[in-house]
């Protein structure tokens, strides 16, 4: 297998890679996994001084692995996925740990209009466009390079990719701390054509691990600070309605127990998009949630200078009487296996004046953040 190793303070020989694999400093190695239609695909590894380690591919520049201690320092890896880049592009994978774009969630009719022109993309939910389309950037490849201590995925998106406008150039930085926080920077670039934008993450996780399904998804603990929330419709398009989450299910600003609520949330499970306080300045990154799974002590803190995030509990993952989808070795995912928070502009603010802009212009750099920290609590 061929193999890289890269650290971030010190320039070393390819023979001491081994050894220092086992110091404190912190490092990314790659190899090749796999090749998509003559493209290969590389693996890249971040690990910290902390036990902790994040797995990225370039096949959609997605986030396969997360490795993270408990209170009694067992590793467990805490997002779902797949073994290999084929079951990625398998119709079983619910999006699993990808960058998605180039506009994440929801547009209602899969159509818009940006400067007094209307624009159809692909319909792949119905008569609505989800994810991107049918080929969205979760199943490009993108291009990586090492800086540092980050790695660093770039992708070029046509104009008409998917029937949006514009040549977009798309950039994403993943970076592991000491402190156990994944920062994932978003940006892009249109120069030429007005087009809509907005990225997210899609990593589905549980921190009991990513075995252990709804059993061990419902004792999990979720404050969101937010205090509005957008309605949609039975096919999840927003009706332009923002509602306030006091008195209902959909105020989770104190610690709440999922397993406490689930069977309350219409539609089988959260699916729902929450706003965020303001500000939404890329220098004043807020807190969008905390999460803690008491058992193993394991938490995440989340945060982000988006607008929303949708909270999404894999409620179309297969019932527990069906053969779940097939997993990371040999795990069968169910209905309820993992939680999302998906930091975003609000679904269909391309169609919705009231929600905040999601038009992308020329001379403009889209900037979106997110940073996933992973601890312990006793």
């Amino acid at each position: 297998m061929f193999v890289r190793c890269f650290f971030v303070y010190l320039v070393l020989p390819s023979w001491l890679g081994t050894i220092m694999a086992a110091t404190a400093l912190r490092s990314i190695t790659m190899v090749k996994w796999g090749s998509v239609n003559g493209q290969e695909i590389e693996k890249y590894t971040l690990t910290n001084s902390n036990n902790q380690e994040v797995d990225v591919v370039t096949y959609g520049a997605t986030v396969t692995a997360i490795r993270t201690p408990d209170k009694e320092g067992k590793i467990a890896d805490v997002v779902l996925g797949f073994d290999n880049v084929e079951e990625y592009q398998s119709s079983s994978n619910p999006y699993f740990g990808a960058t998605i774009g180039r506009v994440a969630n929801r547009i209602g009719k899969a159509t818009f209009v940006v400067d007094g022109q209307r624009y159809q993309v692909s319909r792949n939910k119905g008569e609505n466009s989800l994810h991107g389309g049918t080929h969205g950037w979760s199943s490009k490849v993108w291009n990586a390079s090492i800086d540092h201590d980050r790695v660093i995925m770039t992708l070029i998106s046509p104009n008409d990719d998917e029937g949006y406008p514009g040549r977009v150039t798309a950039r994403v930085t993943f970076q592991l701390t000491d402190d156990g926080e994944l920062r994932i920077d978003m940006t892009a670039e249109s120069p030429v054509k007005a087009t809509p934008i907005n990225l997210t993450n899609h990593s589905y996780f549980n921190l009991a691990g990513h075995t252990t399904n709804a059993a061990e998804l419902y004792k999990h603990v979720f404050t969101l600070n937010a205090d509005r929330w957008t309605v949609t419709d039975s096919e999840s398009i927003p009706t332009g309605e923002i509602r306030p989450v006091e008195n209902s299910v959909m105020d989770l600003r104190n610690a709440t127990m999922l397993g406490d609520v689930i069977d309350k949330v219409p539609g089988g499970g959260y699916d729902y998009n929450f706003c965020l306080s303001e500000p939404h300045d890329y220098e004043k990154r807020s807190l969008v949630a905390e999460v803690l799974h008491p058992a193993s002590g394991r938490s995440l803190e989340v945060y982000s200078n988006q607008p929303g995030v949708q909270f999404y509990t894999s409620n179309f993952l297969p019932e527990r009487n069906d053969t779940g989808v097939l997993g990371k070795n040999g795990a069968r995912y169910f209905k309820h296996a993992a939680f999302c928070l998906e930091t975003q502009n609000y679904p269909d603010a391309v169609n919705h004046e009231n929600f905040p802009n999601s038009i992308l212009r020329p001379g403009v750099i889209y900037n979106h953040i997110v940073i996933y920290k992973f601890g312990v609590k006793v």
